[in-house]
């Protein structure tokens, strides 16, 4: 893409207006505060990422002693009174942004279509936003709709109107803070229309991570006389730490990550950059605090901060807001429709019990030899306490499923079975971060899998269970998934050529509950469905050639 030169606009903090957001390439502000020296100045930091429509406090897995405990967090009143604080700790010199998927990833902003979202986000007084994959969900028109009335400055160097190649948004904002001038460029992952359904980003060209980005950089380094560069990335773990360490990222100071889900707590160093990443569903918040001497940066430190609703209670204005914007759907998303004895969650690399439910259900509805489960990455836990089981609501249902597709059926022989798997492996575990590909590995039922994630692309599998019996690459198998409107007819969950294609009249949602009203409480667990030794039963994350470890 060639570059634009860029228009300047000089704005006070407090008359910052959102329409300069929509229509110019960039964005500059000044700080009310004089620049001139100190002994040692700082400037906060604050991140939030993949929020994922989740407005308040819910259990949190987290990994700890080798065992899995539940911790209530979250909350976006809860988030808005640690913003209070910390803005309070460091007033005029604390900067907050968020790193996208806020309007996915629940039932209320479903059924809204992001809706709930938007005077909330508008009144947590963000400084900076970034769209992440999953915003396009309810098509370009509706996700610029609720930008708009989120009324804060919003930024991304690759998403383009696909009829004039223009800029969705500004690709990059100027905050001049004290005397120090921090760059900020947004970068959202340019395989969203491979990832999601590709109807809902029709009308958007997005562009690759290449040299355009560098380009942009070193010009705005230049230009705009930056002390220090922020890339906001929505594309992945693996991704930002290898760009960190690219020659685009030469003159970046820190990656702001997001959409794995991860929970870094000590940036990950890159040749170049530092990155960074704040975990998920509002849970925490990322804190880089950056200290400066005679306008140079001459040290930093990170913390990632839990959101425990205990610590920061609800800020009463979100929390009414909140309360007025769910109140349509409540009745509806918060019925009961089932049961477990035992906790579901989705935080594993390669099976877990929320994913071996739904496959589960699917199988028993369609009576297919296996039923296919997206690798998704979000979902929070439903929790049984006192000995008694937990109850599953809808509300849950949508945050393990925030789409809602027919279910869709189809045959493929054992050969393509076995292909397509090792497809699959390598999307999660590949050793070259760039080859990775969207979530953690597909979930099944119907299927045992053993196989090596450390071993080359195509050399994974070490056996294939189906129904009991060792796979037969010459015979037809019966497969369940979700249809994604848009694909081709022949494709089932990324698996091409599949023959006998039918989609059916109920959804996957219907599906699981028409399971629950059946067979509930249930009690999912894990069986080794797929299995790898190097990773064990209980494998957080893989991010190679690095110390990282998810707790």
């Amino acid at each position: 893409m060639k570059l634009k030169k860029s228009f300047k606009y000089i704005i006070p903090l407090i008359g910052l207006v959102a329409v300069l957001a929509w229509k110019s390439p960039s964005i500059i502000e000044k700080s009310e505060f004089n620049s001139h020296k100190q002994d040692t100045l700082k400037i906060t930091i604050l991140q939030t990422a993949d929020i994922h429509g989740q407005m308040d406090p819910h259990p949190e897995l987290f990994w700890e002693n080798e065992e899995i405990v539940f911790k209530e967090r979250g909350g976006l009143a809860q988030i808005k009174t640690l913003f209070d604080r910390e803005r309070a700790k460091n007033p005029g010199k604390t900067f907050i942004v968020d790193g996208g998927d806020l309007i996915q990833g629940s039932g209320y902003v479903a059924f809204s279509e992001g809706e709930v979202m938007a005077d909330v986000i508008k009144n947590m007084n963000y400084d900076l936003l970034v769209p992440g994959n999953w915003e396009v969900i309810y098509g370009k028109k509706r996700m610029l709709e609720v930008y708009k009335k989120f009324d804060t400055p919003t930024i991304v160097q690759n998403m383009l109107h696909e009829d004039s190649n223009e800029n969705l948004f500004p690709s990059y904002m100027v905050k001049e803070i004290a005397g120090i001038r921090l760059g900020f460029v947004g970068i959202n992952d340019p395989q969203v229309p491979v990832r999601q359904n590709p109807i809902f980003s029709k009308g958007i060209n997005f562009t690759d991570v290449d040299n355009s980005v560098k380009t942009l950089i070193d010009r705005i380094k230049v230009e705009e006389k930056i002390d220090v560069m922020f890339l906001i990335t929505h594309i992945g773990i693996y991704k930002q730490v290898k760009l960190a360490s690219s020659p685009i990222a030469e003159n970046v100071d820190y990656i702001l990550g997001n959409d794995t889900h991860e929970r870094v707590r000590k940036p990950i160093q890159g040749k170049y950059a530092k990155v960074t990443e704040p975990g998920a569903f509002g849970s925490f918040v990322g804190k880089l605090n950056l200290y400066f001497v005679d306008n140079k940066l001459v040290k930093d430190d990170y913390e990632l901060m839990d959101v425990d609703p205990e610590i920061y209670p609800a800020d009463p204005k979100i929390q009414a807001i909140v309360d007025k914007n769910k109140a349509p759907y409540k009745e509806n998303l918060e019925t009961i429709v089932g049961y477990t004895n035992t906790p579901m969650y989705r935080y594993l690399t390669v099976e877990n019990p929320m994913d071996n439910l739904i496959t589960d259900a699917a199988r028993w509805k369609t009576g297919a030899d296996i039923a296919i489960s997206n690798g998704f990455r979000f979902g929070n836990p439903i929790v049984p306490e006192n000995g008694k089981p937990a109850p599953i609501t809808r509300a849950n249902l949508w945050n393990l499923m925030p789409v809602n597709e027919p279910v869709k059926t189809g045959k493929a022989t054992g050969k393509q079975i076995k292909t397509w798997l090792e497809k699959e492996m390598h999307n999660a575990f590949a050793q070259n971060a760039t080859e990775r590909f969207g979530g953690w590995l597909v979930r099944f039922s119907g299927m045992k899998v053993e196989f090596h994630s450390q071993n080359e692309k195509n050399q994974r599998i070490k056996s294939v269970e189906i129904n009991g019996e060792p796979i037969d690459e010459n015979r037809y198998y019966t497969i369940s998934a979700c249809e994604r409107p848009g694909d081709p007819e022949d494709l089932l969950c990324r698996m091409p050529n599949v023959i006998d294609v039918e989609t059916k009249d109920y959804t996957i949602h219907e599906v699981v509950e028409e399971y629950l009203k059946l067979h509930s409480p249930i009690s999912p667990g894990m069986d080794k469905r797929a299995y790898c030794d190097y990773l064990g039963e209980k494998s957080f994350s893989t991010v190679p050639g690095t110390d990282y470890i998810f707790k």
